[in-house]
């Protein structure tokens, strides 16, 4: 009959981070057993029956002796147990989602508070539109490092590359139209996006960038962007904004803007700076289609899944030492404890 493993009793135990401190569990019985044994010269009193004494004292004091022992070699025993860290598997835990390294480009130039807009019955500026369709995209993104910059005659970013979407959420809301100028600088911002994920891991660099307007201001034109981008692995999509020819939409009905429409959008130069890098260029003319392209960006750049679960080794050197010091206090008060 062989007994059963200590595992098999207790199948939550993981073991001992420090295994190697059970070697001191011999020490104190090497040191009785190497060190001399400490004895008097000569004995304080001499008397004729002190054998006698002698062996009444052995034969009544033994039981306590052993006892005493076996409390100190119980304490001891704990003592080292806990030295020894024994460790618990603790409940299984799914690691965090990994996803893409995505950055969010939007356009904040003059162009974008033209009121073309329709959002929940009312007609609202783009960049309105814009931001309540990003904060849905944003709550689906679960698992990206997402990253917000902001474009106008310059371009600035507002987050780095974060997991907390929250603090994206919030300088999004934050933004308004001409923060960073009334012109638009397309190239100066995907350039601005190449520099912030290149340092990233690669083959998931990804940049959307939503704007309505032509490039007019910056130091690098959109095409030569592009090339930066493709050089260093990112996938830009690009999403043209805005109605046609100064229309706005209003419930599905295109009506014409009061006072004419803002600048053409530069579709073409959009499309091949997609192209260009392997992303994809859409065209949104209302929010119900803009909602529509993020939740293509979606299946286009899927979050990854979760990886193998795994069981964490939680602490429990707390449980023997606790044990010890309750070991200790009770042979301490014990009555007629040898000392």
């Amino acid at each position: 009959m062989t007994l059963p493993a200590f595992n098999e009793i207790y199948p939550a135990f993981a073991g001992f981070a420090w295994p190697w401190a059970w070697l001191m569990f011999p020490l104190p019985w090497l040191a009785r057993w190497l060190l001399p044994a400490r004895r008097s010269s000569s004995d304080a009193l001499r008397v004729p029956y002190g054998r006698q004494l002698e062996a009444i004292t052995r034969s009544g004091g033994m039981g306590r002796r052993g006892r005493t022992a076996a409390w100190l070699w119980l304490l001891w025993f704990l003592l080292c147990a806990a030295i020894s860290r024994p460790q618990e598997w603790g409940e299984a835990i799914a690691p965090p989602q990994q996803g893409r390294d995505l950055m969010l480009a939007v356009d904040l130039s003059g162009s974008m508070s033209e009121a073309d807009m329709e959002l929940g019955g009312a007609v609202v500026d783009r960049l309105t539109a814009a931001k309540a369709v990003l904060a849905d995209f944003l709550d689906r993104r679960q698992g990206d490092r997402v990253g917000l910059l902001v474009f106008g005659q310059r371009a600035y970013a507002l987050t780095p590359l974060t997991l907390d979407r929250d603090s994206v959420r919030e300088q999004l809301r934050d933004s308004v139209v001409g923060l960073a100028g009334r012109e638009t600088a397309l190239g100066d911002a995907i350039g601005l996006a190449v520099k912030r994920l290149r340092d990233q891991p690669q083959g998931q660099r990804v940049l959307i960038l939503l704007t309505d307007g032509v490039n007019t201001a910056g130091a690098l034109e959109p095409l030569k962007a592009a090339e930066l981008a493709k050089a260093e692995g990112v996938r830009v999509h690009t999403i043209a904004f805005g109605s046609d020819g100064g229309m706005m939409s209003i419930f599905g009905v295109p009506m014409p803007l009061p006072g004419g429409g803002g600048e053409e959008i530069d579709e073409a130069t959009l499309k091949k700076v997609a192209q260009q890098t392997g992303g994809r260029s859409f065209r949104a003319r209302d929010t119900a289609e803009l909602a529509g392209i993020y939740a293509e960006l979606d299946r286009l750049e899927p979050v990854l899944r979760p990886g193998e679960a795994v069981r964490p080794q939680l602490e429990r050197y707390s449980w023997p030492l606790a044990l010890a010091l309750l070991v200790g206090l009770l042979g301490l008060a014990w009555p007629g404890r040898q000392r």
